[in-house]
């Protein structure tokens, strides 16, 4: 059997997942990523093209939205495990690729 970190990298070929998010605006012009709408379809997309069961997914609060930056979530797995979800922000309307998947050290 494949360590889990091998069969997701080798998904990011076929699997082309995009994920657009809502942005929610700050006080001062900044707008940041809203975590709950992310963390929510990071879980399902992973969930439908992994074949698998996610626990949860967390994301940073106060994502920034700046194009081509990158951050990362925590995806954790029922039995404990968990990996780290690098995204990509494409543009300034909150639009995210996912461009990693690797195991947590």
């Amino acid at each position: 059997m494949r360590p889990r970190w091998t069969k997701g990298r080798r998904l990011f070929g076929a699997l082309a997942l995009t994920l657009a998010l809502a942005f929610a605006a700050l006080g001062c012009g900044d707008t940041i990523i809203d975590s709950g709408k992310a963390e929510e379809t990071i879980k399902a997309s992973l969930e439908k093209s992994r074949h698998e069961k996610i626990s949860a997914v967390e994301c940073p609060s106060d994502q920034k939205v700046v194009a081509g930056a990158t951050f990362t979530c925590t995806v954790s797995y029922p039995g404990g495990e968990q990996q780290i979800a690098t995204l990509k922000i494409r543009n300034s309307d909150a639009d995210l690729d996912l461009v990693g998947l690797n195991p947590k050290k």
